[in-house]
């Protein structure tokens, strides 16, 4: 059945909102139905309700029998009397199915078919009853068992099913083809291209198959190839039914107009004999339901949604005395079937009633029904004596008979209150190593518990949300500053505490558990890591930037690009972003801004943290829109259906964050101005009042995107400034939204407070009931609230608190360019079905991804966190598991936290900064694959930056093509650096140093060496790194560089730019070679390079032995290979020691071609030697 064009009132039903133990009627159904009924504690109906007694059934002509409650408040989705047995079955939008035994309705069976989806159509076969549902196809015995359960793609939305032999099905829907399935082996066995898709309705005869599709054609098919052979253009709105009999084809649908689609009252009639269309039949209802009726004559009952049926025949003129109506419960009609032996008509409504009309005061259903079978009657034996003076007798062997009087334990709501004991959340560890496969989750046990025993926290001191868990352990200053110790451990700035050894001794891993990878926070302008992290999880962000690659120098997409590419071959292990800070510091717009904190401001706090990160959000997605809105969109990122992902001249972030306004600026005069513009973001714009009244998200969010406001403008018309009204219209929704919240003072701060209050109230009036007003309500009473027995457990206490964001939300154009936004529950998806259904009517469902918040800690000047909801494939890649999870970021503190922790804001400390919130199943849309941008041309010569370059003091000679390297090659490496900041250290009392910031390290140059092949030895990489930033010291007693040898204007050196030698580098790592090198995980550290252990061969650890001291290169050099070295040229040692030299093995010219801690790569057999041992 095709439900498009069909009345929107059908969408503004109701949910069922009744209690387990005390049954209550919808609001919409009359209250007589249920005078008779008795209800199962699922509020279903067990009885059928006869009709009233005076109702007198006149033979051959159609009257309402019985009328049945099928599910109290969810519409009937499907009807369909049984070929087999005397039984009418009826499917619900909640995915319920309930069988009706005879005339009567006696309720027979009832069960759910899913958990989720509405059942779409059933059909009854020998052994049992076939369900179909969006993506699903489930046959299931009379009595609830399951045969099978066949799952569907989970693109696919089907509408229909053909059973064309016994055991061959046809399933049809929204997409361009059409599956073949065999019953007896559970398989697809054809899959038949349908040239116009929406395939919502099949008939078969014995010549041909009759497709519908929501075009509003029907074309008509071979029954062996299903080629067509005939189509029929009925309706240029949509298709709602049809039906065939004999020779003749009808059809009810919609046309279009100018206001949308109006209901056809003609049914175009085609005869099949002559493939033509004959008169058409006009009538006088709204035709949505149609069927033959061939008792006598060949009658069409047609049926509105109203509930008027009209019988004419096909090729007569309908009489308006012919119709009759039915009378519904709910406003509309859905569902409309015929029995077999033509004696029964059965009608769904939109409030879960099934009315049966019948043409005799006994009908059958089928001609020939077989017997049906019954569940056998309880037969209960009588009960033994109980002796009721032991003591230890169990109360629960006392028959207690059902009665409707008030019990004794029945205490008033206003001296009760639920508390039903909770189940303990599971283990974080093992949702993040859990493996899904289908609907069961599958984890190692990490053995933190006893077998079968589950600790169950009673005491109000054992609550995971206890405050006085949150209080450092030290007792001193906690009278005198209380209000300090608030702030959660997890959520406080984190430090790194610097040893003599630097960051060697440091423990990572107690802070990170995860195998992702944190950021370290002692670089300047280290504020943003948060949002870096963000962006990394957004995977078709992620995506673009790494196939990102330009020849600007200080490019921030190719930066974020390469810090993107070490955070995905990262362990666990803290990254650092440099060299993308580098050249974030080096773009006038970011000073322009204010976001370049000097250090001073940024270890003391003064800055305002909320607002800078809100900045620098807006001002990287600017950006990074700057940067790829000229260059070309990679390959790929083109859509699946073959169209490009982003329009010419846009880019790919405009694509998945602009958003297009229509600003109307309507003048006292009259005078209106239209303009068209885009934005990144959205920033919240809050009500002036101040009351404590419900403010829903949603409605906040509304009014900061269509935004009104009052202000003075340059009016055309009157030539001079006037009042204007300024409005802003959205043209387009975006598939990701980013959302400023913009809680910068006390009053933004007490809207947030009031609102989460308000929200808490009313979901404690969900949950529990009215609370009564004379009896003062203290959480501190009752840790938790619940629901009946039988029913899901409600959060508890400590989790509706400080909670007014909402984890999804919804958005739906209107027709006049306006816009509506709610807030989406898990009920809004029970009710109306998967969201991915509701994008067709252009309705989109956002759910949160990300949350960044502003910590306000006094003491540590406060900090920035960010809550994010990793998807399924960062996790697939990471840790080999498919499953979502919440983490808290907190730089290079990474630890799994409940999703409710992600909406939770104490603003005494806890302040939210920015939201975002991204399209459902955004990345299904898109093809998401990464191809290196990097190639080979990046180590083939190039032209020096230095003015002043001499070419006979080349000092390296350049890859030619044949000398590419390969997997498993052997390169050498080493660099040298120049400090920028010196390093920050306090004198202790007893003398000791303790560093407080390390200096900051630029590297200055870096060389790489042959390590095979017939110029074994001889460099490929002599870079000089230039530079713009101040250097504080050139280290040249260590280093070699002297002031100038970086400077572009003065230099003699083969100077290039960073990105260019890193762009080499990544190469090497990508293309697998092994790097040979002393000290080589300090090099790889400053050039912000991340290589993978099994690439590296460092002669530091190499010849390192447990709990001694590294060794240097000079006395490895002595030690192996039997040399002195001289001091014809000191350059960077490596480890420890301070000192390193060039090995000239007694050659009285110093070897300035390399650096010292490679010279000995001069004599390869020597270092091969050194590195894997001497040879046999």
């Amino acid at each position: 059945m095709n439900f498009e064009g069909l009345d929107p009132g059908l969408a503004e039903y109701a949910p069922a909102m009744h209690s387990a133990l005390d049954p209550v009627l919808d609001a919409h159904l009359n209250p007589s139905l249920l005078q008779n009924v008795e209800l199962d504690p699922e509020g279903v109906a067990l009885e059928a309700l006869p009709a009233q007694e005076s109702v007198h059934i006149m033979e051959g002509v159609y009257s309402e029998l019985h009328s049945v409650v099928a599910d109290v408040g969810a519409p009937v989705s499907g009807s369909h009397f049984d070929l087999h047995e005397e039984l009418l079955w009826v499917g619900s939008h909640g995915g319920h199915a309930t069988s009706f035994f005879g005339p009567t309705l006696e309720r027979y069976s009832s069960f759910q078919v899913n958990g989720s989806d509405d059942i779409r159509q059933i059909q009854s076969l020998e052994n049992g009853i076939l369900f179909l549902t969006k993506n699903n196809l489930k046959y299931m015995a009379r009595g609830g068992l399951i045969i099978f359960d066949y799952l569907l793609d989970e693109s696919e939305d089907m509408h229909s099913l053909l059973l064309t032999e016994s055991s061959t099905l046809l399933v049809g829907g929204l997409q361009n083809h059409v599956l073949e399935i065999d019953l007896n082996t559970v398989q697809e066995t054809q899959k038949y291209a349908v040239e116009t898709p929406g395939v919502t309705i099949m008939r078969q005869t014995n010549r041909f198959f009759f497709c519908g599709h929501t075009s509003g054609k029907v074309s008509l098919r071979d029954l062996r190839t299903f080629k067509v052979e005939h189509e029929f253009d009925a309706f240029s709105g949509s298709l709602s039914d049809f039906d065939v009999h004999g020779n003749l084809l009808a059809t009810c649908g919609f046309s279009s107009r100018l206001t949308g689609l109006a209901c056809d009252r003609f049914l175009k009639v085609y005869d099949l004999r002559m493939m033509r269309a004959i008169t058409p039949l006009q009538v006088h209802v709204d035709p949505a339901f149609l069927r033959f009726i061939p008792t006598y004559t060949s009658r069409l009952a047609i049926i509105s949604q109203s509930g008027q049926c009209q019988f004419c025949e096909p090729t007569g003129l309908a009489n308006p005395a012919d119709i009759f109506h039915v009378n519904p419960v709910g406003p509309l009609l859905m569902t409309f079937d015929v029995s077999a032996s033509k004696q029964a008509l059965a009608f769904g409504d939109s409030e879960g009633c099934v009315h049966l009309w019948t043409d005799s005061p006994e009908p059958s259903f089928n001609p020939y029904s077989r017997e049906t079978e019954f569940a056998l009657p309880c037969v209960v034996d009588s009960l033994p004596p109980l002796d009721w003076s032991q003591d230890l007798l169990p109360l629960s062997l006392i028959p207690v008979p059902l009665t409707t009087d008030t019990l004794l334990s029945d205490w008033p709501a206003a001296n009760s209150a639920p508390a039903p004991r909770r189940a303990p959340p599971v283990d974080a560890e093992i949702l993040r190593t859990m493996k899904k496969v289908g609907f069961i989750g599958y984890a190692p046990n990490p053995r933190t518990r006893l077998r079968n025993q589950i600790p169950y926290r009673l005491k109000e001191s054992d609550s995971e949300f206890d405050s006085f868990s949150q209080v450092t352990e030290s007792p001193v200053g906690r009278e005198e500053e209380p209000h300090l110790h608030m702030v959660s451990k997890k959520y406080r700035k984190v430090t790194i505490k610097y040893s003599k050894l630097g960051l060697e001794d440091f423990d990572f891993k107690h802070y990170n558990k995860t195998l992702f990878a944190g950021l370290e926070p002692h670089i300047p302008n280290a504020y943003c890591n948060c949002m870096i992290q963000v962006l990394y999880f957004l995977e078709p962000v992620r995506c673009l930037i790494q196939n990102h690659l330009c020849q600007k120098e200080f490019c921030l997409a190719c930066e974020l690009g390469f810090l993107f590419h070490m955070l995905d071959l990262s362990r666990g292990d803290p990254c650092q972003g440099s060299n993308f800070l580098r050249a974030f510091r080096t773009i006038p717009e970011a000073s322009a801004l204010g976001l370049i904190l000097a250090d001073s401001d940024e270890a003391s706090g003064k800055g305002n943290l909320a607002r800078l990160i809100q900045r620098w959000n807006r001002f990287i997605l600017t950006q990074l829109h700057q940067d790829l809105q000229e260059l070309e969109v990679p390959q790929a990122y083109r859509g699946a259906g073959g169209s490009s992902f982003c329009s010419s001249g846009d880019s790919v972030i405009g694509q998945l964050f602009s958003c297009e306004m229509e600003n109307c600026s309507l003048c006292r005069c009259g005078s209106e101005t239209v303009r068209a513009s885009s934005t990144l973001l959205f920033t919240l714009s809050y009500p002036e009042d101040k009351t404590g009244k419900n403010c829903d998200f949603a409605q906040v969010l509304k009014r900061s995107i269509c935004l009104e406001q009052n202000t003075q403008a340059w009016c055309d018309n009157c030539e001079k400034y006037q009042p204007t009204i300024q409005t802003r219209n959205i043209r387009h929704l975006p598939d990701i939204l980013v959302i400023n919240c913009e809680v910068n003072s006390l009053k933004e701060a007490d809207f947030w407070r009031m609102q989460a209050e308000v929200a808490f109230k009313m979901a404690i009036k969900k949950h529990s009931g009215e609370i009564s007003k004379n009896k003062e309500f203290a959480l501190a009473d009752w840790k938790e609230l619940g629901r009946p027995e039988g029913m899901l457990l409600c959060p508890s206490i400590e989790e509706l608190k400080n909670v007014w964001l909402p984890f999804s939300i919804q958005m739906k154009m209107t027709k006049n360019k306006g816009l509506d936004v709610c807030n989406w529950t898990d009920g809004d998806e029970m009710q109306w079905g998967p969201a991915g259904a509701e994008e067709a009517r252009g309705v989109h469902v956002y759910d949160l991804m990300a949350t960044v918040v502003h910590v306000l800690d006094s003491r540590a000047g406060g900090s920035l966190v960010a809550h994010i909801k990793v998807g399924e494939t960062y996790h697939q890649r990471k840790e080999g598991v498919t499953h979502q999870q919440w983490y808290l970021f907190n730089d290079f503190l990474i630890e799994p936290i409940d999703k409710h922790e992600a909406v939770q804001f104490d603003m005494n400390w806890k302040v939210p900064a920015i939201l975002y919130y991204i399209k459902r199943n955004l990345n299904s849309k898109y093809n998401l694959n990464i191809k290196n941008p990097i190639e080979a041309s990046v180590l083939l010569a190039e032209a020096s930056l230095a003015r002043k370059q001499r070419k006979t003091h080349t000092t390296f000679i350049p890859l030619m093509l044949n000398e590419m390297p390969q997997v498993g090659d052997l390169v050498g490496l080493d660099a040298e650096f120049v400090t920028l900041n010196e390093e920050e250290a306090e004198l202790r009392s007893d003398g000791t140093k303790s560093t407080i910031k390390p200096s900051q390290m630029s590297v200055a140059r870096i060389t790489c060496v042959r390590g095979q092949g017939p110029n074994e030895g001889i460099p490929f990489i002599d870079d000089y790194i230039s530079t713009q930033e101040q250097v504080v010291d050139y280290l040249t007693q260590y280093s070699g560089i002297k002031p100038g040898d970086l400077d572009a204007k003065i230099s003699s050196k083969h100077l290039t730019t960073l990105k260019s030698t890193y762009l080499k580098l990544r190469f090497l790592i990508d293309i697998g070679v092994k790097f040979v090198g002393h000290g080589l995980q300090k090099d790889f550290r400053v050039i912000n390079l991340m290589v993978p252990k099994d690439q590296v061969l460092d002669t530091v650890y190499l010849f390192h032995m447990p709990r001694k001291r590294m060794i240097s290169l000079r006395f490895l050099a002595w030690y192996f290979l039997g040399e002195s070295p001289c001091l014809a040229h000191p350059v960077c040692s490596k480890g420890v020691e301070t000192e390193g030299w060039v090995l000239s093995r007694g050659n009285p010219e110093p070897l300035v071609s390399v650096p010292g801690a490679f010279s000995w790569l001069q004599y390869p057999s020597c270092a091969l030697e050194l590195v894997f041992g001497p040879s046999p």
